[in-house]
């Protein structure tokens, strides 16, 4: 029932996420000690409204846990944290230490902050968001969600299922539910639904009785140093799957298909879904549609079921559902009320979000930031777009990622109309000598004046409502605060249009 299995960390006196001179990779999570949630006393977190940090902050307090944090600016998110009895300082000071007995951190945060060196040097307990995460479910029965792409529509698609089905579980999401506008929530009930981060391995800190794997792409390899890193990574978090629990891996995706053989042959049970021929849970008959999907389902549980998801578009998203559909068939879930809740799923924030039309002009927004769905994403908007133009205006996230992977990335926008391709959202990373935005854009396979490269954030709704006529789809993506800018693309547009 445990969430975690908690370890020995050899290098506690070290400080965790920590690169060593010379080390080319960030310690893995698997090592990292998880103390009893009844010892961490007073909580810090920094960044407390990122979406993984938010929903942690939520369920520490909704455990009675005193939960402090500081945040760079103020927000819907902040004000919400602070609503349920969080303590939300402006700015980040080495004096929000002095009230508090554990400091948790994200591997985000540049390791250089003044802060985060002060806690270090503190001899307080510095613990990654995901420890601090298994210590508040230490209790409860864990299903984690992982995989390179899909983990968050995923885990929200199963958490809606549930909470349909009467039972009032726990779930740690990479979004807001737009049901409920929450990220996280500390329910009544045995289940906690996680979304399992791979990006720095915070998931080998999970325990799982259930597990979905997505699908396992090159990515993040600032942390796994190569593809070959990454599978290891996953192999590990195989070997934390209960042994009588059941493992549900995308047959369609070459990366989950060999972990699938890896968890046979440790003895796991397995379970695969996909539009391949031998997937166990067949998925058929695809139809997208402006405002979601319908496609047919089958498999034990699952006798031929037509099925359609409200708000999400994309062959990729009924692979999504998919999956939860899997776990909810193994859960016992009564599934024509999951059906009949799912035709009215709202969504997810920033999974193709919808944020505002202007002038016959739409503006949608999303958090791909990996080839692999920025690619997914615009081909799903050509569904909404209908006639009219798509206009893909995209933020590359980190120096490490952009230089990895700018060929790929300009060839995904090439699937736009027009590409407008911003400067880089940095996150924690040091600037790379000639490392720019302009690395993508000088590359997407698009007539010269239909690619826009715009390094100025505050220019860049300017530059798109200059090129947007009536009728156009415009779609925001990045890791970054790139969603920012749809408030004012839409004012714009209404000026320019008007003035024009």
């Amino acid at each position: 029932m445990s969430t975690v299995t908690p370890t020995h960390d050899a290098d506690a006196d070290r400080p965790e996420g920590w690169e060593a001179p010379g080390a080319a990779l960030v310690r893995s999570a698997a090592t990292d000690a998880v103390p009893p949630l009844a010892e961490l006393g007073r909580v810090h977190i920094m960044g407390i409204a990122g979406a993984g940090m938010s929903a942690l902050a939520r369920i520490l307090v909704a455990r009675g846990v005193p939960v402090s944090g500081c945040e760079a600016r103020d927000s819907t998110t902040v004000a919400a944290l602070r609503a349920v009895g969080a303590t939300v300082h402006i700015g980040h000071s080495a004096g929000h230490l002095d009230d508090t007995d554990t400091f948790v951190y994200t591997t985000a945060i540049n390791p250089k902050h003044p802060e985060f060196v002060a806690a270090r040097e503190s001899g307080k307990p510095v613990l990654r968001r995901a420890v601090a995460l298994a210590a508040a479910l230490e209790d409860r029965t864990c299903i984690a969600v992982t995989g390179t792409h899909g983990k968050t529509t995923t885990t929200s698609l199963l958490t809606v299922a549930i909470q349909a089905a009467g039972l009032d579980p726990s779930f740690a999401i990479g979004g807001n539910l737009y049901e409920t506008g929450l990220n996280a929530h500390l329910g009544t009930g045995e289940l906690a639904i996680v979304e399992g981060d791979e990006s720095d391995g915070s998931f080998l800190l999970l325990h799982p009785a259930m597990a979905v794997i997505t699908n396992i792409e090159a990515d993040h390899l600032e942390n796994h140093g190569d593809l070959e890193g990454i599978f290891r990574a996953f192999e590990q978090f195989v070997d934390r799957i209960d042994h009588n629990g059941m493992l549900l891996a995308c047959a369609d995706d070459p990366g989950a298909r060999r972990i699938a053989d890896y968890a046979h042959a440790s003895g796991r049970r397995v379970r695969t879904y996909g539009t391949s021929d031998g997937a166990d849970i067949r998925v058929s008959e695809i139809a997208e549609h402006p405002d979601g999907v319908e496609f047919t389902i089958d498999g034990a549980g699952l006798q031929r079921l037509r099925v359609r998801i409200g708000a999400l578009i994309g062959q990729h998203m009924a692979l999504n559902a998919a999956a939860a559909l899997g776990l909810a068939v193994e859960l016992g879930l009564d599934l024509d009320v999951v059906l009949d809740t799912w035709r009215e799923f709202r969504g997810v924030h920033r999974r193709f979000e919808y944020r505002g039309s202007a002038s016959g002009i739409s503006v949608y927004d999303d958090y791909a930031h990996h080839p692999t769905e920025v690619a997914a994403q615009l081909t799903a908007a050509r569904a909404v777009a209908g006639a009219g133009r798509l206009i893909g205006v995209f933020q590359p996230g980190t120096y490490s990622r952009t230089q990895t992977f700018a060929t790929e990335f300009a060839n995904a926008l090439g699937i736009a109309d027009i590409a407008v391709v911003m400067d880089i959202f940095p996150a924690r990373e040091e600037p790379i000598p000639g490392v720019t935005g302009a690395l993508i854009a000088d590359q997407v396979p698009l007539p010269r004046q239909d690619v826009i490269f715009e390094p100025s954030f505050s220019e860049a709704p300017r530059r798109i409502a200059e090129v947007a006529a009536p009728g156009d789809v415009i779609l925001t993506m990045g890791i970054g605060n790139v969603y920012l800018l749809c408030p004012e693309i839409l004012a714009e547009i209404a000026g320019t249009i008007r003035d024009g």
